[in-house]
C-alpha cells in the first residue's frame, strides 16, 4: 500500500506547500487508488507539515511550489517529493502512477534568455520540472528568534572569485520573506534565523546549503520533430518548457543533432558554492 499526499485546495494542486491549509491524501494499491480523504494541516509550518505527513506514513508529495528547506525537512523523513505540479488533483495522481508527470505534453513555450537566479526565492526548488527528485541534502529544522517571522533583509551574492551575481542594495529594495517558511535556500534562511536587526553576517555556501547538486533526471532529451520551434534553437540558448500540466520551467539547450535536441533543467546554481554578505534589516 502506498499513501500519496496532494496539496489541496477545491479539488486543484495548491501552489504554495508552507501555507497550505488541506491535503488530499490516496491510498494506492496495485498501481489503482482505492481511497481519498481530505485531511487538515492545522496552519503549521513548512517544518511541521513534514512531521504531519510522516504521521500520516505518506509516501509521496505532489504539490506545486515548494523551498529547499521543506524539501530537506520532507526528505528527512523519507518522503518523494514530486514538485511542480498545477492543476487537478485527481488527473496529477493518476498521471504519477501512469510514470506521466514529467514526460506526457512537453512542448517549448516560448524563448526568453537571460534566465538570471532572481531573489533566491521559492520555485527554485529541487525538481521544478514536475519530476520526482531531490537531491538538495539533509537539514534539520530551523530554530531561531526570527523562525516563522516576515523579515527584510539586504544581501549580495558572490561566487568564489569575487564574481557578483545578485545584490537587492542594486535593487535599492531589501528582500522580505518569512524565515524558515522554505521560501529561501536553506543555508540563506539558516544565516537569517538568530539574526539581530542591523547585524551583517558573511557566509560561505556549499552546494548542499543552496541548490544542491545537479540531478541528472533533470536533462531532457527530445526529438525535434516532436517540439515544433525547437529546430530553431541553438546551444547555450535558454527557453522554457511546460511540464503536462502547462506549468512552465525554464531551460538550457545543452545539446542538439539532426534528430534530437537535449534541455537541462538543473537550476543554474545547482553545484555551485555560494557568498552572501547578508544584512538584516526589520524583523515585522
Amino acid at each position: 500500500m502506498k499513501r500519496i499526499a496532494v496539496t489541496y485546495d477545491n479539488g486543484q494542486i495548491f501552489q504554495h506547500f508552507g501555507k497550505t491549509e488541506t491535503f488530499k491524501v490516496y491510498e494506492v494499491e496495485d498501481g489503482r487508488v482505492v481511497s481519498s480523504e481530505v485531511i487538515e494541516s492545522n496552519g503549521a509550518g513548512h517544518g511541521a507539515l513534514a512531521g504531519l505527513l510522516a504521521d500520516h506514513t505518506i509516501d509521496v508529495l505532489i504539490c506545486g511550489g515548494i523551498g529547499g528547506g521543506a524539501v530537506a525537512a520532507l526528505e528527512d523523513c523519507g518522503i518523494e517529493i514530486c514538485a511542480g505540479a498545477a492543476g487537478d488533483t485527481d488527473s496529477a495522481v493518476e498521471a504519477y502512477l501512469k510514470g506521466e508527470l514529467v514526460s506526457a505534453g512537453v512542448t517549448c513555450n516560448h524563448h526568453e534568455e537571460g534566465h538570471s537566479c532572481g531573489h533566491h526565492e521559492e520555485g527554485h526548488s529541487c525538481g521544478e520540472n514536475g519530476g520526482c527528485h531531490g537531491g538538495c541534502g539533509s537539514h534539520s529544522t530551523l530554530e531561531g528568534r526570527n523562525v516563522g517571522k516576515t523579515v527584510r533583509a539586504h544581501y549580495k551574492g558572490t561566487f568564489n572569485d569575487g564574481v557578483q551575481f545578485d545584490s537587492s542594495y542594486d535593487r535599492g529594495e531589501p528582500l522580505e520573506f518569512v524565515c524558515g517558511a522554505g521560501m529561501m535556500i536553506h543555508g540563506f534562511d539558516a544565516a537569517v534565523a538568530d539574526m539581530e536587526v542591523g547585524q551583517v553576517v558573511d557566509v560561505h555556501l556549499m552546494p548542499e546549503e543552496a541548490y544542491g547538486f545537479p540531478d541528472p533526471q533533470a536533462i531532457l532529451t527530445v526529438e525535434i520533430a516532436q517540439m515544433p520551434g525547437s529546430e530553431e534553437l541553438k546551444v547555450g540558448e535558454q527557453v522554457y518548457l511546460s511540464n503536462a500540466y502547462g506549468q512552465p520551467f525554464p531551460v538550457k539547450v545543452t545539446a542538439k543533432d539532426d534528430a534530437t535536441i537535449t534541455f537541462d533543467a538543473n537550476h543554474e546554481m545547482a553545484g555551485k558554492e555560494l557568498n552572501f554578505r547578508i544584512e538584516l534589516v526589520e524583523v515585522l
